[in-house]
């Protein structure tokens, strides 16, 4: 091997030559590692109240004061679910109410108001309409129509007769008759 190395300087035996190289390069590696640093470059240490997180841990509490509550209200629950021998209590008494209950019950109040000033508007007024003169119009109309009908319509009346025919037949039973005014 030492004779295929090749120093950097020019050197009559090559193989002392790697040799001494080889030390140097060991010997150097060895300084290298056991060298201490000049320059701390572990950086700043952080302040306690960084550490620690005082926020985190007092919301962390506050968490668990809640979850306690909680299990102690439903343990609560059951104890007077097990002394009460099963009896379901599923009736809500609480009373039903609406956020915008007075403002509907304002509007209501408004809108009746204004209906009732219009109701009073319209029974005050008096009517433009002139109802004998539709009367007399309707009689002349009646008239003209039996004028020109071939078959008055009193006439009609008056000469319908209450004469009643009776008949005999085979779908009554016991030979019942029935009586039809002739027309």
């Amino acid at each position: 091997m030492h004779k295929s190395y090749q120093p950097l300087k020019p050197a009559s035996n090559r193989y002392l030559q790697q040799r001494w190289d080889q030390s140097r390069y060991e010997d150097h590696r060895s300084k290298v590692r056991e060298a201490k640093p000049v320059v701390s470059t572990k950086g700043i240490q952080t302040p306690a109240h960084i550490q620690q997180k005082l926020k985190k841990v007092q919301v962390q509490e506050e968490r668990m004061l809640v979850v306690e509550r909680d299990n102690h209200l439903l343990a609560s629950k059951l104890a007077a679910i097990s002394r009460s021998k099963g009896l379901v209590d599923h009736r809500n008494h609480y009373p039903e109410c609406s956020l915008n209950a007075e403002k509907r019950r304002e509007k209501l109040l408004q809108v009746s108001h204004e209906n009732q000033a219009i109701y009073q508007r319209i029974t005050t007024q008096k009517s433009s309409y002139r109802r004998e003169l539709w009367e007399e119009d309707w009689e002349e109309v009646e008239r003209r129509r039996d004028d020109i009908a071939r078959y008055p319509r009193g006439v009609r009346e008056k000469q319908k007769s209450r004469k009643c025919v009776k008949f005999s037949g085979g779908t009554s039973s016991g030979g019942e008759t029935q009586h039809t005014p002739v027309q």
